[in-house]
């Protein structure tokens, strides 16, 4: 099996990506106010994504000789970000999922320089592509609540 480091990072990814789905799913249903149409639109392109990071994350641990983590139980235990408490105001799942998506940009680069010691470079690139979508959801989301960096 590949460095422990590694494969305990990847799962705590596989963690916060499963949160961060369940969390996406709960503001695309409960979004409301002027911004509806559009907020309800990028949540769900949201978690689309996030779906597919996770399977690949997941998927990367195996092929590595880890066994991902996949019960709902480990994944709020381990997720580096917490689930939505359902009386979040259209502001605050915006400034929310902007957190959330620095708070994940940061373990996906902790995992990627783990990645780059093993000279993992296909992991290495997979996780690189996934900070470079967050970076670009970002800016995004930082624009829409008028925070221009």
């Amino acid at each position: 099996m590949a460095n422990k480091t590694l494969i305990e990072q990847l799962n705590d990814l596989v963690a916060t990506n499963s949160v961060l789905y369940t969390k996406l799913h709960n503001y695309h249903w409960y979004v409301n106010g002027p911004s509806f149409f559009t907020l309800h639109t990028k949540f769900e392109e949201f978690y689309n994504e996030v779906t597919l990071n996770l399977d690949e994350i997941a998927e990367r641990i195996l092929t590595k000789g880890g066994k991902p983590v996949a019960t709902l139980e480990e994944h709020l235990k381990m997720s580096h970000i917490k689930e939505a408490t359902g009386s979040e105001t259209t502001e605050e799942m915006v400034q929310t999922t902007l957190n959330d998506f620095k708070t994940i940009m940061d373990a996906l680069k902790q995992a990627m320089e783990q990645a780059a010691e093993e000279g993992d470079d296909r992991t290495e690139d997979m996780l690189n592509a996934m900070v470079q979508s967050f970076e670009k959801h970002s800016w995004m989301l930082s624009a829409f609540l008028g925070n221009n960096q």
